[in-house]
């Protein structure tokens, strides 16, 4: 006993050694500074970042691999603070939210076939697409909402999701999980959206859906800042280059964009005015006339409130009246 005893006692001691020179010998240095960026972080551990969770994000923080504003969740109050603690300047910070690229609910999409199983869109497209005849639409049965860890997502009473922009931190989890690729991120301030995914000729979507893109190319001709462009049969709009008029969307004939400031404000032209007459220019809808160096008018009849003349306005005489436009006008 005593044997065994003493046995024990000396592995025990060489192993409590060992493991103090192993320690000395693999010792890392932590950066002091990890833990303070980890109690600004919002402990999520979302993976939006691309980092399995806010800790991997932290280090990749201080090792120069992403910046603050990778942390999109965390918003600008988040991005600020990371940045003043790491003495980096960011710019404006721009609040994104995932928005559906498709408007074919189930009044407006046609169905082929009546799926039953788990409802997953994941699993109901490996039985006959999923039901809807359009193979680029959303699906429908809740695979956003169910991944969604904020509740951002909720399924409508037709089958589309509906996004709260409250809620929604732009993790990405929804739009990675959608198998048919319908869910996106753009800014929130972007209000005028293609709601269509369709590659297929125009025919083709006429027969499946009834707000599918045709690509008809009439919101390209009237884009007065060739910020639209048809791509393989769909329309595309650049937010870069949106200008948010939404003339766009008045003259889609399917519906297919979307003008989300609806209904718009007209404007009027105050006394300040000098006449220059780029107004009248610019305006896509003749609702502006007046001669040179002289007051000019706005005709509330024509004006759909897309705005484009205020900035143009070299001395600030145009000015939004206030009054919403109904939206059948606005069109």
């Amino acid at each position: 006993m005593i044997t065994a005893v003493v046995s024990l006692t000396g592995l025990g001691l060489v192993a409590a050694y060992g493991l103090s020179i192993a320690s000395k010998k693999f010792h890392v240095d932590v950066d002091p500074r990890l833990e303070t960026i980890e109690g600004i972080l919002p402990s999520l551990n979302c993976g939006a970042c691309g980092y399995a969770g806010c800790s991997g994000f932290a280090a990749g923080l201080l090792a120069g691999e992403v910046e603050p504003t990778g942390c999109a969740p965390g918003g600008e109050t988040v991005i600020t603070a990371l940045a003043e603690f790491l003495g980096l300047e960011v710019g404006d910070v721009v609040k994104q939210i995932v928005f559906l690229q498709c408007g074919g609910d189930t009044e407006k999409a046609a169905m082929e076939a009546e799926y039953e199983g788990v409802y997953d869109c994941r699993a109901a497209i490996l039985v006959g697409g999923g039901g809807k005849a359009c193979r680029y639409s959303c699906v429908g049965y809740g695979t956003c909402e169910a991944v969604c860890p904020f509740d951002a997502i909720v399924m409508g009473p037709k089958g589309l999701p509906i996004v709260y922009p409250d809620k929604c931190t732009a993790c990405n989890k929804c739009v990675v999980a959608c198998p048919r690729d319908v869910l996106a991120l753009e800014p929130l301030s972007h209000e005028v959206r293609v709601r269509c995914r369709s590659a297929d000729a125009g025919g083709r979507v006429r027969k499946v859906c009834q707000v599918g893109c045709t690509g008809c190319g009439i919101c390209e001709k009237v884009c007065p800042v060739e910020a639209v462009k048809i791509e393989n049969n769909l329309a595309y709009i650049d937010p870069g280059k949106c200008v948010e008029c939404g003339i766009c969307a008045a003259n889609c004939p399917q519906d297919t964009i979307t003008d989300d400031m609806l209904p718009r404000a007209p404007v009027f032209i105050t006394d300040a005015c000098n006449g220059c007459t780029i107004c009248a220019k610019v305006c896509p809808y003749d609702a502006i006339t007046g001669e040179t160096k002289e007051l000019h008018v706005v005709d509330q009849g024509r004006c759909t409130g897309c705005q484009l003349c205020v900035p143009r306005c070299n001395v600030s005489a145009i000015v939004v009246t206030g009054e919403e436009l109904p939206v059948a006008a606005a069109r």
